[in-house]
């Protein structure tokens, strides 16, 4: 903090520029006064705010904390010199001290005036004036600051250096052997704008910049905690990369993220992008409380939304005000309201927890429009036969209706009730209705005579009317009816009567407990019944089995008792019909819609659903027809099977009934305060006003032209990402504790200039690379060395590692191993054997992936939070939202290069791609292949040196070539002798 004072204090002395509350003043109440003296008014102590204006200037007994213009009368003055240790502020037992330099500043401002300022990240972006000082608008802002500062740009850096700055930053990788030649001999005045537009048309460029947003999303393939289960969210992650290569505007990319299952119809691709919220780790151990995960999940959406949209550390508000920014408990959980309508439970998972979504892939996409356009053609096919044959059905039908029928009703002859007041009316199609007195319970008897033949079943229709209640089966209070036993005997002349032996009952539908096979049973009260919960919508049947099949013989005649005995009133058949069948396998078909029945009605009495009916019956007698429905039910059944296989993807909804919202002490889910609505924080603009808004409302304000932060906190990321710094080096926190940006100029224009592009993420990125400032050699002079030793000036190019997921990349791109294939499900290249075992107590073993999975980008790793991949060192953690960057100087890291089957395969790839190109010079040519120059006359004799030390080296040991050239999968080539390969 010191040094980046003092830069900003050499700039106010040699521009003359007074000292401001913002760049000077602020850094410094904050580091030492805020925590007591500030926003929260729980930790306040004295009374007394130093933030406002209000309170430090406000009149007390011991007089004014500062008067403007007087700092000898100001009592900040008098404590911060005291050496009084119960007077000197800050106190002894704080932290930190102010020294003389600070203090000096304090003196200054407030002899200046004293004058507050709003803290910058909350004033609305505005596009500043552009000093006429160079033909880039980035260029004259930062060189009118560095010719007050008597400092100027570097000189352009090399065409060789800049192609590969570009690649690494555009692409994440290395340039080509051919792009460089290009490039080079291009003379033409555009060549670099024409290079950074195919770098940006290049799909690595989705992949490169979708690995800080994955970092920032906590995107993993794993749950987390101990269990730490598989997921399914690489579609979320392919879609990223995709929105990204085809330049999806960053507000829509914003909207669909948080908000796209809000959207008016939202599209698959929308609902898939909410997918961003529901990366948060899972809590799947035993002992965990559901309802403590659910408001755990909802703390992470709100605190990753503040992160990577706003740049505000909304988790220092979870158990209170916040001690620095003007944020407060409240404005905490009125955020979080927004995603405490999900209808996510906080269980451990299955290990997707709903609301999930259905995303097939491209490649089942294909395979199923493939075979949708082949069903489309044999359903043409079986329509023209339909078509054709359709003149045979009249014939089928009289040939039909001379066969005999499945199910012959019966007519009875008696029909007699256990309540003298019932009467009972016989119907044209054989069904008896009931009338009369309604009692609460009631027996039937039915008897009828027996058609010749042999009888299997016994069939009873419950069958609706008209004048039964709702037009139901029975005149209960709801149309429904409880059959509790079902008995039938043979009358044969000259014998007495004999039970009939039913079984295996089956049922059209059955109701909750009361089944179709209680109806057998002595004694029930249970019953056969068949309400649905809402209505009797339909009429229904029942089948009963004989023991075994029934000789009838001339005469013979069968009594059927009903009993209608449970203790629900009134609950008997209202309309009922008695049917027999001599068939083996008895269908359950509703008599009403059998075909037997349909055939008895003239075809100009039909309905449109009976010829339906009847011509689908006609067609399945058609061997023809029938091959051709074969073949649509099997492609039918293919894509049942493409889309079972779809990845489930865990997405947002909201709930159907709005969840209230409290605030938590101490952020505890048991102990609910005051109740919130979901609002916006007071100190940034207000939303719409609506009576309830949701997460599609919060979604546009974050993007809306007024809101002060989101432009400014992405462009801080992408020059992060450019530059290996941002423009405020905390990209998670532009408020009070951040630095005060030393050309706040530059990134309210770029800012600004983003929103008005219509948040253009390519033009932003474009805007910036073809800057000199992005262009310049990293080479500097003592006198900007001296002044900026960390190049927070700007007046040279930065220099800083590559990542280690890049030089992943770089290896294996510049050995020719790379496989450039998108997305697609995780993959697993090899790493040290034992790794999971160890940290999940032996219950998952890593098993390598083989072939070209082996050397896909890094960024398709499989990602498993306990255990992330190992050749990635000093990256985000997947575990929480982390927007920084993440470069490694590890010793670890350098041994892992020295040692990994990856990388000892890529030597000998980087080896073989020179000796192709140029066997006379493998040394200069493998140099230039990944520097994208040649060596220089000392580096050429060292690379020489090294080259002659490690032949030798071979040469000795030979048993250490075989074990180097067996390393990985790349085949042996025969056209370089095995000791040059090694060495």
């Amino acid at each position: 903090m010191l040094r980046y004072l003092l830069i900003l204090i050499l700039v106010a002395t040699a521009t003359g520029e007074p000292i401001g509350f913002n760049s000077h003043i602020r850094p410094l109440l904050s580091d030492h006064c805020f925590s007591c003296h500030g926003f929260d008014s729980n930790s306040r102590e004295a009374d007394l705010r130093l933030d406002i204006s209000e309170g430090a200037f406000a009149d007390r007994k011991s007089g004014s904390a500062i008067l403007p213009g007087n700092p000898e009368g100001s009592l900040i003055w008098e404590r911060i010199n005291s050496d009084d240790p119960d007077d000197i502020m800050p106190p002894p037992d704080h932290l930190l001290r102010l020294d003389a330099e600070e203090k000096e500043l304090i003196y200054r401002w407030i002899k200046e005036g004293a004058k507050y300022e709003e803290h910058w990240t909350f004033i609305p972006v505005k596009k500043p004036n552009i000093p006429n000082l160079a033909p880039h608008p980035l260029d004259s802002l930062v060189r009118q600051k560095l010719r007050k500062l008597e400092l100027d740009f570097s000189p352009r850096a090399s065409k060789e250096t800049l192609i590969r700055r570009l690649s690494f930053d555009l692409r994440g990788l290395p340039p080509e052997p051919e792009e460089v030649k290009t490039f080079i001999n291009d003379k033409s005045s555009d060549a670099w704008e024409r290079l950074i537009d195919k770098y940006l048309a290049d799909t690595a460029f989705g992949e490169r910049f979708a690995w800080p947003w994955l970092d920032a999303a906590r995107y993993a393939d794993s749950n987390g905690f101990q269990g730490d289960r598989e997921r399914t969210m690489w579609p979320w992650r392919d879609w990223v990369i995709d929105a990204i290569n085809r330049n999806l505007p960053y507000d829509d990319f914003t909207i669909w993220q948080i908000a796209g299952d809000l959207l008016p119809g939202a599209t698959l691709e929308q609902k898939l992008a909410t997918g961003f919220l529901r990366n948060h780790a899972i809590n799947g151990e035993g002992g965990s409380i559901p309802e403590e995960n659910r408001v755990n999940y909802v703390f992470d959406m709100t605190e990753t939304v503040g992160t990577v949209w706003m740049g505000l550390t909304l988790n220092c508000c979870r158990c209170h005000n916040h001690k620095y920014d003007p944020l407060s408990q409240k404005d905490y959980y009125s955020l979080t309201a927004f995603f405490n309508q999900t209808p996510v439970n906080g269980s451990g998972g299955d290990p997707q927890t709903k609301p999930v979504l259905e995303v097939p892939t491209q490649q089942q996409i294909d395979k199923e429009e493939a075979i949708r356009g082949e069903l489309a053609k044999i359903r043409i096919e079986q329509k023209t036969l339909a078509a054709k044959i359709a003149p045979q059905q009249k014939a089928w039908e009289e040939n039909q209706r001379q066969q005999n029928s499945q199910w012959k009703s019966l007519k009875a002859t008696s029909i007699t009730a256990s309540d003298k007041g019932l009467k009972f009316e016989h119907l044209p199609d054989h069904s008896i209705l009931s009338s009369g007195s309604n009692p609460e319970k009631a027996t039937f008897q039915f008897t009828a005579p027996l058609p010749k033949g042999k009888i299997s079943a016994l069939r009873l229709d419950a069958l609706r009317h008209t004048s039964m209640t709702k037009g139901g089966i029975a005149r209960s209070d709801s149309g429904n009816f409880v059959l509790t036993g079902f008995e039938a005997h043979l009358i044969r002349e000259g014998k007495p009567i004999q039970p009939i032996k039913l079984e295996r009952p089956i049922a059209s539908f059955e109701q909750g407990a009361y089944k179709i096979a209680t109806t057998l049973e002595t004694g029930n009260t249970l019953g056969w019944a068949i309400y649905n919960g809402t209505s009797i919508n339909r009429d229904h049947a029942a089948v009963f089995h004989l023991g075994k099949p029934l000789a009838v013989q001339e005469g013979d005649q069968v009594k059927i008792v009903l009993r209608h005995d449970s203790h629900h009133a009134q609950h008997y058949l209202g309309r009922f019909k008695i049917s027999v069948t001599d068939t083996a396998k008895p269908s359950l078909e509703e008599d009403e819609q059998s075909i037997e029945k349909l055939l008895t009605i003239a075809p100009d009495q039909r309905s449109q659903e009976q010829n339906q009916s009847l011509a689908a019956a006609f067609l399945a007698t058609h061997s023809e027809y029938q091959k051709l429905s074969t073949k649509i039910t099997s492609l039918e059944a293919q894509i049942s099977t493409i889309r079972k296989a779809a990845p489930r993807v865990m997405v947002m909804e909201d709930r159907k009934s709005r969840r209230k919202t409290h605030i938590l002490a101490v952020g505890s889910y048991q102990a609910q305060g005051k109740e919130v609505e979901a609002i916006t924080p007071g100190l940034l603009p207000p939303l719409p006003e609506k009576e309830n808004h949701n997460r599609l409302d919060l979604a546009h304000w974050l993007v809306s032209p007024d809101h002060p932060l989101t432009s400014r906190v992405t462009v801080n990321r992408i020059w992060q990402e450019l530059f290996g710094i941002g423009l405020i080096k905390s990209p998670e926190d532009l408020g009070v504790q951040s630095e005060i940006p030393i050309y706040p100029e530059l990134l309210d224009w770029l800012s600004a200039d983003f929103i008005e592009s219509g948040w253009d993420f390519k033009k932003l990125i474009k805007t910036i690379v073809t800057s000199e400032v992005y262009q310049q050699s990293s080479k500097v002079d003592s006198l900007a060395l001296e002044r900026d030793p960390k190049n927070r000036l700007l007046a040279r190019a930065p220099r800083y590692r590559l990542p280690s997921w890049m030089i992943r990349d770089q290896a294996l791109a510049l050995s020719g191993r790379l496989i450039r294939q998108l997305g697609g499900t995780p993959v697993k290249p090899w790493q040290p054997q034992g790794l999971w075992s160890e940290v999940t107590f032996g219950r998952k073993k890593y098993t390598p992936d083989t072939g070209e999975n082996l050397r896909r980008r890094t960024l398709y790793t499989f990602w498993r939070r306990i255990s992330a991949p190992p050749m990635i060192f000093d990256n985000a953690k997947r575990e929480g939202c982390e927007v920084g960057t993440y470069n490694t100087n590890s010793p670890l890291h350098a041994l892992a290069t020295l040692n990994d089957p990856l990388y000892l395969e890529a030597a000998r790839g980087i080896a073989y791609r020179a000796q192709k190109i140029d066997p006379k010079s493998i040394l200069k040519t493998a140099f230039k292949l990944i520097t994208a120059r040649d060596p220089n006359e000392d580096e050429f004799i060292i690379i020489k040196r090294m080259h002659e030390a490690s032949r030798i080296h071979y040469k000795q040991n030979p048993a250490e070539v075989t074990a180097l050239l067996s390393a990985g999968d790349l085949p042996i080539t025969d056209q370089i002798k095995p000791l040059e390969q090694a060495s």
